[in-house]
């Protein structure tokens, strides 16, 4: 990459627990592509899932320790619905449709037992179309003479 370049990450997926009205962020990645983000996100459900009753499984070393932190399940059905969607094909072409419709792709967990929900969602974020629409209506004042450059 070159100097004065900005690297563009077109999709940023992250993982919320909410309890007692209070949303915790357990973690999040910004990643180039939808496939990258849906691949996070199938992993993090399945360590939230797998950590259920057990010790939490190593981070991923290409995460470069991006994993998200482990929750405390009180009941096996959250674990399951995680579980469950990661594994399913339709639910990860869907997910990948919505993102590439423009949407998010979001999946929330309930622990019915301590009224714990876990959220994990991808949005696409178009920095070009952002920062072009920030230039449009902001012009550069080209008017303006910077001493000493």
């Amino acid at each position: 990459m070159k100097a004065g370049h900005a690297r563009v990450l077109d999709y940023v997926a992250a993982v919320t627990v909410t309890t007692g009205g209070r949303a915790l962020p357990l973690g999040g990645v910004a990643l180039p592509n939808r496939r990258l983000v849906l691949r996070w996100l199938r992993r993090q459900a399945l360590r939230l899932a797998d950590a259920h009753g057990r010790s939490v499984p190593p981070p991923a070393p290409w995460l470069g320790g991006r994993d998200v932190r482990p929750v405390a399940f009180h009941g096996s059905d959250a674990p399951e619905a995680l579980r469950a969607w990661a594994g399913d094909r339709g639910s990860q072409d869907h997910a990948l449709s919505a993102l590439e419709s423009g949407l998010p792709a979001l999946l929330t967990v309930v622990d019915p037992f301590v009224g714990l929900r876990v959220t994990l969602g991808a949005w696409p974020v178009d920095l070009w179309g952002w920062t072009a629409a920030a230039s449009a209506e902001h012009p550069s004042p080209r008017h303006l003479r910077t001493e000493g450059a």
